[in-house]
């Protein structure tokens, strides 16, 4: 992560040298998930701190006092992905016997090769914790390769068609029309049986519709050039919505686009902003939403 030298002490007294270092959420969050989350009888919960005695405290602080900072010179990430595939692998072979399995649809030349596994290429996954009382209820990701995830974290396996493919799922998935299907029957859990309620309309390849669901999609996911070979094959540039204003337009476009595949009309779409929650007021999307709508429907 290029952390400068600080004098192989924790703080320097003598220089900032950490002080314009940021670290992201994706960086940072995994680390802090780990220190103050645990999971018990009844889920996820926050750690409880109070059942630690004066002496695992000593324990931790001297551990503390004597960690030292210090610069990796591999992507530990990648490393980490690595050193599991044979792992992974042999658990893919294991599953495709296994006809309810998704590696059961796919060929055996593909599931024999250890570089088609699906960690290596750019996937879609959701959250699996999640209530109908949520900002979002289907929270969508889409992760770079090299990159492996938790049952918490459900992936989706492409077992046929091509990446433009996957940007248009992608899309459909991203939208507040989707969600709003997820919300009326989610309680705790996103589970693969609501998932699987989740209707995707899809007019077929060609449709320009579709089309531009495609390139918002591929756009908003393309973020840098870890995804870059995904980008090329679905024909959308790396980096080009980063700005704040035009990544909102693209996702306003993205509902719009959605909403006329559903089929809705302006009516539809008042009660999906109107209810989708209690407490956030979602009107000025709407408004935009609606004038894109109004220009798809000209």
């Amino acid at each position: 992560m290029q952390i400068p030298p600080i004098d192989a002490a924790l703080v320097s007294c003598n220089e900032h040298a950490i002080a314009d270092f940021k670290l992201t959420n994706a960086e940072f969050g995994p680390a802090l998930a780990a220190v103050l989350v645990d999971e018990g009888p009844e889920g996820l919960g926050p750690v409880d701190f109070r059942s630690l005695s004066v002496r695992e405290f000593g324990t931790i602080y001297e551990g503390l006092l004597e960690s030292k900072l210090s610069v990796a010179q591999d992507d530990l990430a990648v490393k980490a992905v690595m050193s599991i595939t044979t792992q992974l692998q042999e658990k893919r072979l294991s599953q495709r016997r296994t006809k309810s399995s998704a590696f059961a649809e796919l060929d055996d030349a593909v599931n024999d090769d250890p570089a088609t596994l699906p960690c290596r290429k750019p996937r879609i996954v959701f959250r699996y914790v999640t209530r109908s009382t949520d900002t979002r209820t289907l929270v969508i990701g889409f992760i770079p390769p090299l990159r492996v995830v938790t049952h918490k974290a459900p992936f989706l396996l492409q077992v046929s068609g091509f990446a433009a493919d996957e940007a248009y799922v992608l899309g459909v998935l991203c939208s507040m029309l989707c969600d709003w299907q997820a919300r009326r029957n989610v309680e705790l859990n996103l589970t693969f049986e609501h998932f699987n309620q989740l209707s995707i309309p899809d007019p077929g390849e060609g449709d320009p519709v579709r089309d531009r669901v495609v390139a918002i999609a591929g756009r908003l996911a393309a973020v840098d050039e870890r995804f870059g070979e995904w980008a090329m094959e679905v024909g959308v540039p790396v980096g080009s919505a980063t700005d704040e204003g035009a990544k909102q337009d693209l996702i306003c476009a993205l509902d719009a686009c959605v909403a006329h595949l559903y089929g809705l009309d302006e009516d539809d779409l008042a009660v999906v902003y109107d209810t989708f929650s209690e407490t956030v007021d979602y009107s000025a999307r709407h408004a935009a939403v609606l004038s894109y709508f109004r220009r798809l429907a000209a």
